[in-house]
């Protein structure tokens, strides 16, 4: 590890106007304090912090725009075992192309704090000193420039999509305090150090602000994000309230990131969220869906559940599933034997942050699980819909059924009914009823007032906050996955030669694909065996990603 040092300096020496200088450095961090200021309640993050001139030994407190170059690292790759060969080759292409075209080039946020955590990451963002512009005209001529506020390239590569920022994209939104002058304190310091600093400081957690460039095995660190790696810790680079009043949608990638990585909040961080959680109603609605995809779709989805429901959030987002764990939680210490948290968590085995599903299968299994609560079912009612959903067809599902030892049933309250009394004789009408049970539970997930209506059965429900994320575009998906098993089910056949998932439909949100994983998890989740064991699956998958 090293510390950018300042460059040589042969103008005068300053001590003869150091009260000078310290006087200006204590004007300007006074005025910045009031602007930014927040109440720190001893609850900080822990960066290291500058002394003003003078007399004074208070710490000045962390703002936008605070310059504190005591506090950058350069660390190497190697140290932490991130190699070249850590970095996929499209990532590496379009990094190598760019500073051939003599641009500097990183790897930057979130795949760099996964690297540095021995995780896969989701993708692998980049970011350049070239413009958009220059970089659509002359170097990745089929790349499309996206988004309005913060534009960035999309290039798609053979197997993956990169994104490409600008640090000129990400300067020219900048606030007023990164715009202004800093004094002396960043006088002699390498221009690309400051460069980086100040994108990091527009970024919206230390643990995604660092930046690294595999060519020289260099990670560059200007807001201790390594070190909150290293605590497994989530705290954001600016003081959390102005952060989370900049950008609500903050407080539910911070959610995101700490449900799916285990780490925890900073106390200043975390009393943000609880104070400031009502704030993602302002949040557009496709935002809204985005974030909460991202949040369920890539293997933790259980853990985030937790943190939306210990910060409030759940109430405005899931209020049905709220109010759901409310009640349930009344009389218990522990959520991990509900139905609702077994499906998620099974769920969540069969997925990773390289490895998402598409969003109508968490719906989906929403769906499911509401019809329950509404109307419980038998068990072997129950086992049968999710085994013809797997299977494929009513011949399948019935031999499969007749196999099972009855002691393999896992009951739940209040979604399940007492010891099962239906006979297989009947099981063809029941499961068929339940089937047409859960396709009209698909309207509490798309209409406001369908949702409302529902909250009344629970005993404290949240009060309804009138945010329904599913599009019409989603109820339709909906409506066609359970839709098809309403009519004649000795009708229904969609077997499959392998019972194999194809992670490729999946994540396309083919419907065929969403029913047999949605059985695969409801029979895995009514069972303490499953059909199939999930590692045959990764394997599978594993297996066809190395053909592809």
């Amino acid at each position: 590890m090293t510390t950018p040092r300042r460059r040589a300096d042969l103008s005068p020496s300053p001590s003869s106007s150091s009260p000078l200088l310290s006087r200006l450095h204590s004007a300007a961090s006074s005025l910045l304090s009031r602007q930014y200021s927040t109440d720190k309640g001893g609850g900080g993050t822990g960066q290291p912090q500058r002394n003003g001139g003078g007399s004074s030994s208070a710490p000045i407190p962390r703002r936008p725009g605070f310059v504190d170059p005591s506090a950058w690292r350069h660390f190497d790759s190697r140290s932490f075992g991130i190699n070249l060969d850590a970095v996929p080759k499209d990532a590496l292409a379009v990094l190598k192309k760019l500073r051939r075209q003599g641009f500097e080039a990183y790897l930057v946020g979130g795949c760099v704090r996964d690297l540095l955590l021995k995780r896969v990451p989701k993708d692998f963002d980049v970011i350049t000193t070239a413009s958009l512009r220059q970089i659509k005209k002359k170097i990745f001529r089929r790349c499309m420039i996206i988004g309005k506020r913060f534009p960035i390239c999309l290039l798609q590569m053979r197997d993956s999509a990169i994104e490409i920022s600008s640090f000129k994209t990400v300067g020219s939104h900048a606030n007023i305090t990164e715009k202004g002058d800093y004094l002396e304190e960043l006088n002699g310091y390498d221009d690309r150090d400051i460069l980086r600093w100040k994108n990091s400081m527009r970024r919206d957690f230390t643990i995604n602000g660092l930046f690294f460039n595999p060519m020289n095995y260099k990670i560059y660190d200007y807001v201790n994000g390594v070190r909150d790696v290293r605590k497994n810790k989530v705290s954001t680079v600016i003081p959390a309230h102005i952060s989370f009043m900049e950008d609500p949608a903050r407080i539910l990638r911070g959610l995101r990131i700490a449900g799916r990585l285990g780490f925890q909040f900073s106390n200043e961080t975390s009393n943000a969220i609880h104070e400031l959680s009502s704030s993602i109603i302002n949040i557009d609605k496709a935002r809204l869906m985005m974030e909460m995809n991202y949040i369920m779709s890539y293997g933790a989805a259980e853990p985030s559940v937790r943190l939306l429901r210990k910060y409030g959030l759940l109430d405005i987002l899931l209020p049905f599933q709220a109010a759901y764990l409310s009640d349930m939680m009344k009389d218990k210490a522990s959520d991990k034997d509900l139905m609702l948290m077994k499906l998620l968590g099974n769920l969540d085995r069969l997925f990773s942050a390289d490895r998402p599903c598409h969003c109508s299968l968490w719906q989906a299994l929403l769906v499911f699980h509401t019809a329950l609560v509404i109307s419980p079912q038998d068990t072997l009612v129950i086992r049968a819909f999710a085994a013809l959903l797997y299977f494929g067809s009513w011949e399948s599902t019935i031999a499969f059924l007749k196999e099972e030892e009855a002691g393999n049933r896992v009951p739940f309250v209040p979604e399940t009914l007492g010891p099962s009394q239906t006979k297989l004789d009947d099981l063809m009408e029941q499961t068929s009823h339940l089937a047409s049970l859960v396709n009209s539970s698909v309207l509490i997930f798309t209409s406001s007032d369908a949702l409302e209506q529902s909250l009344a059965r629970f005993s404290d429900p949240p009060q309804f906050s009138g945010v329904v994320l599913t599009s019409n575009n989603d109820r339709g998906r909906l409506l066609n996955i359970f839709g098809a098993l309403t009519s004649d089910l000795t009708s229904y056949d969609e077997r499959r030669w392998l019972h194999k998932i194809d992670y490729w439909s999946l994540k396309d949100g083919d419907p065929a694909e969403v029913r047999f994983v949605l059985g695969k998890v409801i029979m895995e989740t009514m069972s303490d065996k499953s059909p199939y064991d999930s590692a045959e699956d990764t394997l599978l998958f594993e297996s066809d990603a190395r053909s592809c």
